[in-house]
């Protein structure tokens, strides 16, 4: 065949494939452009999942009379004029392709009108771009945009859509995740005339929880930590659930970027990184978070859709990212109550922008297969309590945040009393964590204290193991060991780290050994080293059945309040509970 050109209609059906895929792509295009206009309040209307009508309605700046069949045109946009404003796009939609693109398998009818004028005026299309002339009508200031009947003359496409419900749940699932994008803006959503979502504008943190709770869930909001910080040009804001907070699936993770919901490798990967130490496996965390920076430093033409970003100081965005978020995170432990009589005062020293929201810890606590050695660190105590005690100290004594121990349950479990009830702790996931991280501080401040050992040990090895002892002494020197080749099949050590006095260190060694040979010996384990002193936290913690003694108990729940990220274990596990008077109360019934 000769080579032509296609005609109109059909340029636009298919330029209609990648911005109309369903009712809801139309749904985004069209709220998109009302975010643009400075709406404060949208109404979205829908009918039959949106295949029979989806009508959206704004009280933005309007368009001008003029303007309107232009508006229907492929290729043009108001929002930009040259090549180099892509450099620094400001708006949500800017290539001019949505409204030709939804009329090129729709019926659409576009009703408009700007300040000061006498009325609005109203156009129609059906893809064809055989535009009649506008005509007036009462509408109000700003647009109502009527698609009805999508992929009327188009059926194999209507063939690929779901059912009603599910083409409703999109739409609705979309609505949420841009409602979370504007606060500033008001919503309403209604489906086949009744409505279903109603969200009054939100300007005040307390408002903005509340939207955000009516979203995500209650349980989120009362289980999350609101970050705000900025460096370096960058300011990240927004709710990040706690550790022991979780989801199966990472089905509730929203990331704005100058208000623009996307998805992007480089933030998933920080995220998840910041996350990494306390974090059960196989559990995704919940997040809303927002990122302003300059426009010049994201290109967000980078995808059709506009679903993707792409930053030009990508390690900058992701480092910063990182930390933010792991600062965060670790300032989550035990605070002092603000007063006796406040028995609903914060249990966690969060940031100073945390809106006045705060969680107690899932009432759940899992046990672990604990093969560890049996031995407890000295401790220094803030408060020191009789061995025999067994009664809370008086009034005059300062109570700290996790209390003064009373028991030892099953020998497994701390039990304390607190200013405002009772906290349950799990001694060696709490021990492990303290352990951990001093471990990673000495590390990090060049090499950990090690102990000379009374009688050096012999251990067995194998050949390989035996090689990699003796080309990187210089790391295990780093780690605490001080080892040496004694065999072709066997190794000895004449110092361990002080941290883990007592240890069995044949054990210890062997497993630090296998994490070794697991991860390879390059410049990866400086990265993954934080796995190797887990497992050395773990060897080093107080084991399951071992009785401890008052003192012993008070000092782990003095060295916990001191530690960060104290709320959880290296695996992600909590390491205490807290139950309020209130919440005993209410298991006795008392006051009812």
């Amino acid at each position: 065949m000769r080579i032509h050109l296609l005609p109109t209609q059909l340029i636009n059906q298919i330029a209609a494939g990648e911005v109309v895929e369903r009712p809801s792509t139309v749904v985004k295009e069209l709220l998109e452009n009302s975010f643009d206009a400075g709406a404060t309040h949208i109404t979205v209307e829908i009918e039959q999942g949106g295949t029979r009508l989806i009508k959206i309605r704004d009280d933005g700046c309007g368009i001008v009379k003029e303007d309107l069949p232009l508006a229907l045109s492929r290729h043009a946009t108001s929002k930009i004029s040259v090549l180099q404003d892509l450099e620094q796009v400001t708006s949500m939609g800017f290539r001019g392709e949505a409204l030709p693109s939804i009329s090129s398998v729709a019926r659409l009818t576009l009703i408009s009108r700007i300040a000061d004028t006498a009325c609005a005026w109203r156009v129609s299309a059906d893809g064809s771009e055989q535009h009649a002339d506008p005509e007036p009508d009462p509408h109000p200031q700003g647009t109502t945009v009527e698609v009805r009947d999508l992929f009327y003359n188009t059926p194999a496409r209507r063939k690929f859509l779901k059912t009603e419900k599910t083409e409703f749940t999109h739409i609705e699932s979309l609505l949420q995740k841009l409602a979370l994008s504007r606060f500033h803006i008001g919503f309403t959503l209604t489906h086949n005339q009744k409505e279903i979502l109603k969200l009054k504008p939100a300007n005040s943190v307390a408002e903005q929880e509340y939207r955000v709770a009516a979203i995500c869930g209650t349980e989120f909001i009362n289980n999350a930590v609101y970050c705000d910080v900025a460096a370096l040009g960058l300011h990240l804001t927004g709710w990040v659930s706690l550790p022991t907070y979780s989801r199966s699936q990472a089905d509730m993770q929203f990331f704005y970027v100058n208000g623009r919901l996307i998805r992007d490798k480089l933030v998933s990967h920080a995220i998840k990184q910041a996350y990494q130490d306390v974090l059960f496996s196989g559990r995704h965390s919940i997040f809303v978070l927002y990122l302003s920076l300059d426009p010049n430093l994201v290109d967000v033409n980078a995808h059709p859709a506009k679903l993707e970003v792409r930053f030009r100081e990508g390690r900058l965005v992701h480092d910063f990212l990182f930390s933010a978020l792991h600062r965060s995170l670790a300032k989550l432990r035990p605070e002092t109550s603000a007063s006796e009589n406040d028995s609903t005062s914060p249990a966690y020293l969060l940031p100073e922008s945390t809106p006045p929201s705060f969680p107690h810890y899932p009432k759940e606590q899992a046990t672990l297969p604990f093969t560890v050695a049996e031995t407890l660190h000295a401790y220094s105590l803030l408060h020191p309590i009789d061995e025999q005690a067994t009664e809370f100290p008086p009034p005059t004594q300062s109570i700290p945040p996790l209390g003064f121990a009373i028991a030892h349950l099953h020998d497994i479990y701390i039990l304390s009393q607190t200013a405002n009830g009772m906290v349950l702790v799990d001694a060696h996931a709490a021990h492990e964590r303290v352990i951990y991280e001093r471990l990673k501080q000495h590390y990090q401040q060049g090499a950990i204290p090690n102990q000379p050992l009374l009688l050096p040990i012999k251990i067995k090895v194998t050949a390989a193991e035996a090689d990699l002892v003796e080309q990187q002494q210089e790391f295990f020197v780093l780690l605490g060991f001080e080892l040496s080749r004694s065999g072709a099949e066997s190794i000895v050590l004449r110092a361990s780290p002080a941290l883990l006095a007592g240890t069995d260190v044949a054990g210890l060694i062997a497993d630090v050994l296998a994490d070794i040979k697991t991860q390879g010996m390059s410049s990866r384990i400086q990265t993954q080293s934080n796995e190797l002193l887990a497992t050395m936290a773990c060897h080093g913690s107080v084991r399951a059945n071992r009785h401890l003694t008052i003192t012993e108990m008070n000092a782990l729940l003095r060295d916990m309040e001191q530690t960060e990220r104290s709320g959880q274990c290296n695996h992600g596990r909590p390491t205490w509970i807290e139950l309020t008077k209130q919440e005993l109360d209410k298991f006795f019934l008392r006051g009812q």
